[in-house]
């Protein structure tokens, strides 16, 4: 039997190049999420937040860049979703009251770190189980399609994920119904402590899309701007009607997998390396320097803007009331 034909993504996006105010909002995206993981770290540290607590320090330009390829479309993700949610432009004041447990959050405080959802910004939601997401992306894309909506669904889960089977099955039925799904394995080397290497004999983990016959490529994920441009020609891909793809986005955590995680496991001297040679704030900061000429005030009015943003943020969780307890079994049910 012959392999399956695996088709492939167009060479360019059709997105317009950046400018320099273009690549400057995408920096500053990612600095506001940084810096709100950031207070969320302190925030757990005070046990003002509960429970877990995943960040996404690190990978913004994954979710930033994609954000950036597609503003309209619907996202699903997994449990380190704080920066999703930021990028797809859930308020930096209702994510942090939902990681603080209070009524004014994204899930009325019902929800917390794992669980932030906004329907307006078709933000569809973070899940808990791994892989168990996936699936539903299926069904997002389902609707999308019987609705005639030309939009998209982002599905985004770790390298851990991509073992389970319930991702192997969501990817078949994707296929065999060629579905406007674009899954992105944001793969950061570690399912919790485990290494890529030791989880799988593939590492490449886009290599998954083959048994399927489904479009699929393997990027790196620092450079903002190459995210976006990659993350945009799989969407056009799909949103013609050609079926799913499966993006695997190289990236890598700078904090444990959750805040109980001091990552011991990581071999000397890898997370500096990261740091140096593949920080994503650091690599579009340069660029806007070296580049496009932007000036240090400018950058540093940027962080002062981003610090005002993530401090009200704080604030605003900080002030507002606890979930009332009568209100514990509303939105069991749908409306």
């Amino acid at each position: 039997m012959s392999e399956l034909p695996t088709p492939s993504l167009p060479q360019e996006s059709g997105l317009p190049p950046l400018d320099a105010e273009g690549l400057l909002k995408l920096y500053r995206e990612m600095v506001l999420i940084r810096r709100v993981e950031e207070l969320a770290a302190k925030a757990y540290t005070m046990r003002k937040i509960l429970g877990f607590c995943h960040l996404y320090i690190g990978q913004e330009s994954v979710a930033v860049g994609a954000a950036a390829a597609t503003p309209d479309d619907y996202w699903i993700a997994a449990y380190r979703e704080h920066g999703h949610a930021l990028a797809k432009g859930v308020s930096a004041n209702a994510v942090m009251a939902e990681l603080f447990g209070k009524a004014t959050g994204t899930s009325l405080g019902l929800g917390g770190s794992m669980h932030i959802f906004d329907k307006d910004a078709k933000f569809m939601g973070g899940y808990g189980i791994v892989g168990g997401h996936v699936p539903l992306a299926n069904g997002v894309g389902w609707a999308i399609k019987q609705r005639n909506e030309g939009r998209v669904c982002l599905c985004y889960f770790g390298d851990g994920a991509a073992h389970q089977g319930a991702f192997f099955e969501a990817l078949c039925l994707a296929q065999l119904w060629k579905l406007p799904v674009v899954f992105i394995c944001e793969n950061n080397f570690y399912a919790m402590g485990t290494s890529i290497d030791r989880q799988s004999h593939l590492t490449d983990m886009s290599l998954r899309a083959n048994g399927v016959g489904m479009a699929r490529e393997q990027l790196r994920g620092f450079d903002v701007e190459h995210v976006r441009e990659r993350v945009g020609a799989a969407a056009k891909f799909a949103r013609e009607g050609n079926g799913p793809v499966m993006l695997e986005i190289i990236t890598y955590r700078h904090r444990g997998h959750s805040m109980s995680d001091p990552a011991k496991y990581r071999p000397k001297g890898e997370l500096e390396e990261y740091k140096l040679n593949s920080e994503p704030l650091a690599l579009t900061k340069r660029r806007l320097e070296q580049d496009f000429g932007v000036s240090a005030e400018r950058i540093a009015a940027v962080h002062q803007e981003v610090e005002a943003v993530a401090e009200e943020a704080w604030n605003f969780a900080e002030s507002s009331p606890d979930p009332d307890p009568a209100t514990l079994y509303d939105h069991v049910y749908a409306e």
